[in-house]
């Protein structure tokens, strides 16, 4: 066993020089072994990177062989009467859509593939309300909903995209109110009457986690003594 004279850090039994202050190492008592295997390459090699096309299409056939199997089954299994080899088909197709047109168009622009997501989603909504004759629902609640959280989504992922990490947290927290207050006067609007309860707990809540945010962000001194002690 052998140390380094410059750094004392200890040596293996083929170095030839020290790896940490790169010293000669010249030990008459004991020499480099040069026929020990070296502790590390001696080439320097990278990890390949993932074909994204190859991916892609592995996806593909993957998502197409669910779908093909599933919809072959059905031809001989039916439940209740309801095509339920929809279903996978409409979540295969969806999860299509979030996960190969990443990976082959790089240049797209991101809110284009929310954009497709978001299609997606609302396309297997309406393949279910159609396997299951559920156009009342889907008129009623699925889509409002899904409109409603779409445009917050999309506006908050527009407006935030440059902005530090207050002015985020503060679209993310006014985005989140904002959908609640719409999804219980969607839901009670369906059920008959509206009569706002628990959105509006939810927006005090959020409002009251808002406000200190807003503060900060007002004053740069305070914000800047919160970035130093929280490292953001």
């Amino acid at each position: 066993m052998s140390y380094c004279v410059n750094c004392g850090v200890e040596l293996d039994g083929d170095a030839v020089q020290c790896p940490l202050c790169q010293t000669p190492v010249i030990n008459p008592v004991c020499p480099p072994d040069t026929e020990m295997t070296p502790n590390f390459p001696l080439e320097r090699q990278e990890v390949e990177p993932v074909d994204r096309k190859e991916l892609a299409m592995l996806l593909s056939a993957m998502a197409l062989c669910a779908s093909v199997c599933c919809g072959l089954l059905n031809l001989f299994l039916l439940w209740r009467g309801v095509p339920w080899s929809w279903f996978v088909m409409g979540a295969c197709a969806m999860l299509w859509v979030w996960l190969v047109p990443p990976l082959v168009l790089r240049k797209v622009p991101s809110v284009v593939f929310l954009l497709l997501d978001l299609l997606a989603v609302g396309g297997l909504l309406v393949l279910i309300s159609a396997a299951t004759h559920g156009q009342s629902w889907l008129v009623g609640i699925a889509l409002p909903v899904w409109a409603g959280f779409s445009l917050l989504l999309l506006i908050i992922w527009q407006t935030a995209r440059k902005r530090s990490f207050l002015s985020r947290s503060l679209l993310v927290l006014s985005g989140i109110v904002l959908f609640l207050l719409w999804l219980e006067f969607v839901i009670d609007r369906f059920l008959g009457a509206y009569h706002p309860m628990w959105s509006l707990i939810a927006a005090a809540v959020g409002i009251t986690m808002m406000l200190p945010l807003a503060v900060i962000r007002t004053r740069p001194n305070l914000r800047r003594q919160v970035r130093r002690r929280f490292h953001f």
